[in-house]
């Protein structure tokens, strides 16, 4: 279980059910993704195209040429841009929040 899905059911058993993200919540604002490596380098950015429109990107690079693997590496800028939906979904959420108090 990957760690994201422990800490979901972590909250589901204690009963912590208040408006919150969850995973499928983050994956549900992803509509398109794209990876573009950089010609003679191991950097490797993802730009994630949200529902809205908005683009997030993450980037990942090998410090050994010789490690890089292109696989790795998207996998590695997709995550990382996939981290900043949260900060900003949870703003969203809170905002909502706020504005029905």
């Amino acid at each position: 279980m990957d760690h994201e899905a422990q800490i979901e059911q972590d909250l589901q058993s204690k009963g912590l059910t208040a408006p919150r993200l969850t995973p499928v919540d983050i994956d549900a604002t992803i509509v398109a993704e794209a990876f573009h490596v950089f010609p003679g380098t191991t950097l490797t950015i993802c730009c994630l195209v949200l529902r809205n429109g908005f683009c997030v990107t993450g980037e990942s690079a090998s410090a050994s040429p010789e490690n890089f693997d292109p696989q790795i590496g998207r996998d590695i800028a997709r995550k990382n841009a996939r981290e900043k939906i949260w900060a900003l979904e949870g703003y969203l959420l809170r905002q909502r929040l706020f504005s029905e108090v």
